[in-house]
């Protein structure tokens, strides 16, 4: 199949925010770099990222007219001289961040995929040392839930490595990183306790698998209780923290007395935290481990893509809707409404 000269990308729009997206041209180069591989993009998912880098809840600088996204599923249409790795037709993902302390040059380093150069495109150039290959069970809307949420979800949980023989863990949430979690924790034989504001939300998530359990945060506000209650009085092996630093308090009393982990990967509360510093003493007190998290690098990716193809775990159960490529302002706004359980994608082609 020939390369068209030009192809469609979204990039976010000037100014301050809110901000939009809106479609440009762009152009595929013209001669292709040694190291480089241009891939054809068939799915995007979006994080919670993306769409605060519009509305201002990102909590980092956002540059301008970036293109959005950073998780993709694509098929590689051409080369360059010295790809080794890759070839015409292999299905393949970027990854978020690779950093390799032994490797040199470009692409050893990625760290800003989705904020100038995204993924929300028919077309993309990357260093082969940026991308990762994909299970071959999965969709491509599958495949494209993996690169950011999923390899946040994998080391949140700490790479499914537990002291404990009975392990649990507390979803915050059904976002995208929760809902991946939890499918990681059934294909582990780990129990999830998810929460969430919606009975429906529960009663839907405890239809995938026998292992979920859950409660409802408004109705049953004091979560220290319903942890308790939900992992038998033993609490859990980690809390995966997707609302901010002010759940500090609450997530170390839902910790076992042990070698708990608290992973924090969410920033939705913009206000300081109440809690006095004398609080982290607690984390000596039961020898647990704050830990935060910012995706994962490019061994993460291929750790948790070898887990799920070994296991066969399929990932359609945390896909809550898919998108036409022309309706991408669409999608971001779902994303935007908090309305979805797990993860809006975008399919391209």
């Amino acid at each position: 199949m020939s390369l068209p000269r030009s192809y469609r990308a979204y990039r976010r729009t000037p100014g301050d925010v809110p901000r939009s997206i809106e479609v440009t041209i762009e152009h595929l180069p013209t001669e292709l770099g040694s190291d480089d591989v241009i891939i054809k993009i068939h799915a995007i998912s979006l994080n919670f990222r993306d769409a605060g880098m519009l509305d201002g809840r990102y909590i980092f600088p956002t540059p301008e007219r970036g293109v959005p996204a950073s998780d993709a599923a694509a098929e590689v249409m051409a080369i360059g001289s010295n790809v080794k790795n890759f070839k015409i037709g292999d299905r393949v993902s970027p990854v978020l961040t690779f950093k390799d302390p032994m490797a040199e040059g470009p692409g050893a380093e990625l760290d800003k995929l989705g904020d100038e150069v995204g993924v929300l495109a028919e077309y993309a150039v990357f260093n082969e040392n940026a991308l990762v290959h994909i299970p071959k069970h999965l969709s491509w809307e599958e495949a494209a839930t993996i690169p950011c949420c999923g390899v946040t979800a994998w080391n949140s949980l700490n790479r499914l490595q537990f002291e404990s023989r009975d392990p649990k863990v507390f979803l915050q949430g059904t976002g995208g990183v929760s809902m991946f979690s939890l499918v990681l924790c059934i294909a582990a034989g780990i129990v999830p306790i998810i929460s969430s504001s919606s009975d429906k939300k529960l009663d839907d998530i405890r239809k995938i698998s026998s292992l979920v359990k859950g409660f409802n945060y408004k109705s049953e506000p004091d979560t220290v209780k319903a942890i308790r209650e939900l992992s038998g009085g033993v609490g859990v092996d980690v809390v995966v923290n997707n609302t901010g630093v002010a759940a500090f308090p609450t997530d170390l009393e839902c910790l076992r007395n042990k070698k708990g982990i608290i992973s924090l990967v969410g920033f939705l509360d913009q206000e300081k935290p109440v809690w006095n510093y004398n609080v982290l003493y607690g984390l000596i007190v039961k020898d647990a481990r704050l830990q935060g998290i910012r995706g994962g690098n490019k061994f993460d990716a291929e750790n948790l893509n070898r887990f799920l193809e070994e296991k066969g775990v399929k990932l359609n159960s945390i896909i809550d809707r898919i998108f036409d490529f022309d309706d991408a302002k669409a999608a971001f706004d779902h994303l935007g409404s908090g309305k979805h359980v797990g993860k809006v994608v975008i399919k391209v082609c």
